[in-house]
Parts: C-alpha cells; structure tokens; sequence
C-alpha cells in the first residue's frame, strides 16, 4: 500500500506505468475532481515534455517515446473539460457542502480564500492563475461555481488557463529534454526538485502570510484588552 501511494505521487512512475493515456486522465482528475488535487500535476507535465522529446529513455526507457502531438491536444483538452466539470460541480453542489463547516472535503474558508482571490485579482486572472499553483487549481473551479461565475466567462479563461499551463509546462520538458539529452540522466532529479518547490512556493507565502496576520490580530488584540499595558510598552 505504501508502495502504491508512493507511485501516485511521483510523476515518473506515473508517466512510465500509464503512458499518455493514463497521463491525461490524471490531468482530467487533478483539475476535475476534488480527490485529485494530490497529483503532481506540473512535474508530471513536464517530465512527460521529456517523455516525448529525444532523451525519452531517461523517463521510459530504451525504445520507448510519447507522442508530443497526442499531448499537445489532448492535455488542454483534458484541463479544461476537468476544469469545467469542476465549475458544473461547484454550481450545482458547492452552496451546500459549503454550508456545512465540518464538511470532509470542503471547508468554508476555501470560499472565503476563493472571493479575496477573485477580489484581489478579478474573476479572469484569478481563474488563469490558478492553473499554476497546485491544489488551488483544483478548488477553485468549484468554488467559481459557487460563486456564480457565469459558465461562458468562466468558460473563456478556463481554454485560456488551460491552454498556457499545459502547453508551456509540456514544451518546457520537450525543449529540455531535446537540448540536453546527453547529461539528462544526471540534472533530471534536481530539476523536478526545482520544479516542485516552484510549484508549491505560492502557498507557502500564502501560509507564511497568513501566520504574519494572524501574528499581527493577536497582538492588536492583546493590546485593546490591556491599553495601559499597551501605552506602557509604547512609551
């Protein structure tokens, strides 16, 4: 069982057991259905750019090769028909699992995190952005819904979102893979580090932020409960 975890979340493994196939539906999963936000979703697209490219034995072995044109189409595709499943999901169901605050997948804050991120970026760029910043791309097709982000918009940067996250990260991994065939082998490993930390370093500034605020509300806090105590620190 331990095993099987560990394959699921690594992307070769993932990419040399299931091939292209396997490999949109997991892209179909991550950005459609809630229980897929643990896939390595940008790794994995990448490290299937180099799957397709001239140092595709590194990833499946000798002789073996994805199709980069089956890729190309197929992973937007996938993206966003999961993406818009997402958002059909969040309009019809959202509202009342996110009435329940004890809810197993949803939580209300996802909602509250999902209007200051419309908020703060506008419906367009918060949609596009999101498909770059793992579990957020996940939730926050849902949470549009429940918003009520109108379908058609929601639809027109869903293909735009889609559409530069999956093509860019796949042709990063073609290009790569293409130019340094030779030595691929020994930079492979740190650069799927590199990438999985690029990857998750939204959410830790987000989590970093969020402890600087919540830091910052406990001391203003502290100081209303006790204002000669806090004119005394002052002065």
């Amino acid at each position: 069982m331990n095993q099987l975890a560990v394959n699921v979340l690594d992307a070769k493994s993932l990419i040399s057991s299931l091939g292209a196939i396997g490999l949109l539906a997991i892209i179909f999963a991550e950005t459609g259905l809630l229980v897929g936000f643990f896939f390595p979703g940008d790794s994995l697209l990448i490290l299937a750019g180099v799957a397709a490219s001239s140092a595709a034995s590194s990833v499946l072995g000798e002789g073996a090769r994805l199709p980069i044109a089956v890729l190309l189409i197929g992973a937007p595709v996938c993206a966003v028909a999961g993406a818009q499943l997402g958002h059909f999901f969040g309009t019809k169901v959202g509202p009342r699992l996110f009435d329940k605050p004890d809810s197993k997948i949803f939580r209300r804050e996802y909602v509250v995190k999902a209007e200051e991120y419309f908020d703060k970026f506008g419906p367009a760029k918060a949609v596009v952005m999101a498909r770059f910043i793992p579990i957020v791309r996940t939730f926050l097709n849902p949470v549009a819904g429940t918003l009520e982000m109108p379908a058609r918009t929601f639809f027109v940067w869903n293909v735009v979102g889609g559409v530069l996250w999956t093509e860019s990260m796949l042709l990063i991994g073609y290009f790569a893979g293409a130019g340094l065939a030779p030595v691929i082998d020994k930079y492979l490993i740190p650069a799927m580090a590199l990438i999985i930390l690029i990857s998750v370093s939204p959410i830790l500034v987000e989590v970093l932020r969020e402890r600087k605020k919540k830091k910052a509300a406990a001391a203003e806090s502290a100081d209303h409960a006790d204002p000669v105590g806090g004119r005394h620190r002052k002065g």
